[in-house]
């Protein structure tokens, strides 16, 4: 294998390096393969046609050869005398004819086309019965071939031999025989192979030039998609993920490129999709991280200037410094809600948090988070009311996490409404699963501020005190909950006109086939709602802004 490698290196060398070329010199190279293979076998398969053919020619001549001698020896022997004696002696005039240079010219130039050599002699018999030739003193002649061939005729190394002769009975006792040898004839075999094979000559020529016209047009034919599949890419790869490669349905070219081709602009189209999804996850966390500073700014400059000031002597006002340590612990709770909240929704953002689904009541979630905000509702003067229906409502859910989402709701329904208000709570059931509305008669929300309100940290411009209160994350929280479980939640509210949350929970989480979309849904009341209540019919609006995944869609609460 050694001294074999220069030689592998060498024909690299030489072999062209694109795929066009090498395919149309692979093509051209079967197809002159093949003509050779098919040259070789017409040549061959021809040649013997001729040869065969030629032989028979040359049996013909010679027996017009011997005819034309026993005729004319016939004629010589009128007297009686035999042609051969019986001691097997030739006639002397026998063999002045034979010997007559005009005879020779005559049988050897016209008749045969061959040199001549005729042997006469007396017949024997074997005993089979077969003739055997036996030459006789004198009778063995021969007549070199003298004339000019004929246009097309060529001396051809073709020896031909009487395979026996015929016995010419002279007289009752004794019968002779001629036999007639032909060599280096004029034949026309080699004129017709010479014309046969340029013929062919000229048919693999063309037959290869077409090869290559042919091979080179289907080089191409496969190389330009594949080239265009190899410019795109590197589009690609330079960042421009817009890219596409252009497929013409009405070219029926090759199925497996164009398919090649389809995939490709489905794996850019994907690409430019998860491309497009990381930019605004980084827009939206970088954002977010903004948001978190600054919620996180707020306490901790009010937690300095306390400490500042009671380092500059504000401690010796036992009242001050009572009011620094409450505002000082408010605002560590506040840390510490919002440090909760933060992590409570980037595990549910990131799909660490499994829902526990189980056939269970949704109507005992619901009562278990009513009982730990009526302290809070009490304490602030509202009036917080349950509604449940008359029956279990058994649906696949996380009690955990639906206590959670309703604990929220009602948490931020309490927050926004003044005492003396009221907030109700209602349970139904709904096709297809069940409904939770919390709804209160307080500040409300303004219309302009309703596709916001699941953003995190976000603050309306309308909102009074209470909107400074709490981590901010309660309502995208609640969100991601509802749409680990499938559902949709919704509010309808006002400003000045209370505010109505309802949330959708399907019958089983598992056999809900989710959408692009989050399903949150902003609803504006209508304009002629009682203020004391939460209109039940509104237009829903889908948010667009809710268009992705949970972690992908940094979303702050009300």
């Amino acid at each position: 294998m050694g001294p074999l490698r220069p030689i592998r290196r060498w024909a690299r060398r030489l072999l062209p390096h694109t795929f066009a070329a090498r395919l149309t010199i692979a093509f051209s190279g079967v197809v002159a393969l093949t003509l050779a293979l098919v040259f070789v076998g017409v040549i061959n398969r021809v040649d013997d046609y001729f040869y065969n053919l030629q032989v028979n020619d040359l049996q013909v001549r010679a027996l017009t050869v011997r005819d034309a001698i026993i005729v004319s020896l016939a004629g010589l022997t009128t007297d009686g005398e035999p042609i051969v004696t019986p001691t097997d002696t030739l006639n002397p005039a026998v063999a002045a004819f034979l010997a007559n240079p005009m005879q020779q010219r005559i049988l050897a130039d016209d008749l045969a086309q061959a040199d001549l050599q005729v042997s006469v002699g007396l017949i024997t018999r074997d005993g089979s019965g077969r003739a055997i030739l036996v030459p006789a003193a004198g009778g063995q002649f021969s007549a070199p071939l003298q004339a000019q061939p004929r246009p097309g005729q060529a001396r051809d190394n073709i020896p031909y031999n009487d395979q026996g002769p015929d016995a010419v009975q002279q007289n009752s006792l004794f019968e002779y025989g001629i036999q007639v040898r032909l060599s280096n004839p004029y034949t026309y075999r080699a004129s017709t192979l010479a014309a046969i094979f340029s013929l062919l000559v000229v048919i693999a020529i063309a037959g290869l030039l077409l090869s290559v016209v042919v091979a080179s047009l289907l080089a191409r034919r496969f190389t330009t998609p594949l080239r265009r599949l190899t410019e795109a890419a590197r589009d690609l790869t330079e960042g421009d993920f817009a890219r596409r490669v252009a497929i013409d349905p009405g070219n029926p070219g090759s199925t497996e490129i164009i398919e090649l081709s389809r995939q490709f602009n489905q794996m850019a189209g994907r690409l430019d999709e998860s491309v497009a999804i990381i930019r605004r996850d980084r827009d939206r966390s970088r954002d977010f991280l903004a948001d978190v500073s600054h919620e996180l700014r707020t306490p901790i400059a009010a937690m300095r200037m306390f400490n500042e000031l009671l380092r500059e002597g504000a401690d010796d006002d036992p009242a001050t410094r009572v009011e620094f340590l409450e505002s000082s612990r408010q605002q560590l709770e506040r840390l510490d809600w919002l440090a909760q909240n933060l992590l409570e929704l980037s595990k549910l953002d990131s799909g660490l948090v499994l829902l526990d689904l189980r056939p269970d009541d949704l109507r005992t979630a619901v009562e278990s988070a009513v009982e730990q905000a009526e302290p809070t509702a009490r304490r602030r003067g509202i009036e917080l009311s349950l509604h449940v229906a008359g029956r279990p409502l058994r649906i696949r859910h996380d009690p955990q996490r639906i206590g959670q989402v309703v604990s929220n709701l009602i948490g931020n329904a309490l927050k926004f409404t003044a005492s003396g208000g009221r907030v109700e709570v209602d349970v139904r059931a709904v096709d297809g699963g069940a409904q939770i509305e919390v709804r209160d008669n307080g500040v409300g929300i303004d219309t302009a501020e309703l596709p916001r309100i699941f953003e995190r940290f976000y603050r309306g411009s309308l909102a009074n005190e209470a909107r400074g209160s709490g981590s901010g994350l309660g309502l995208a929280i609640v969100k991601s909950i509802v749409d680990m479980h499938g559902g949709r939640v919704g509010v309808d509210s006002r400003l000045g006109r209370g505010a109505s949350f309802v949330v959708t929970l399907p019958r089983d989480p598992r056999q809900v086939e989710r959408s692009a979309g989050t399903g949150a849904e902003v609803r504006p009341a209508s304009s002629a709602a009682n203020p004391d209540t939460i209109p039940e019919r509104a237009t829903e609006v889908t948010d667009s802004s809710s268009a992705q995944p949970p972690l992908l869609n940094p979303e702050a609460p009300r």
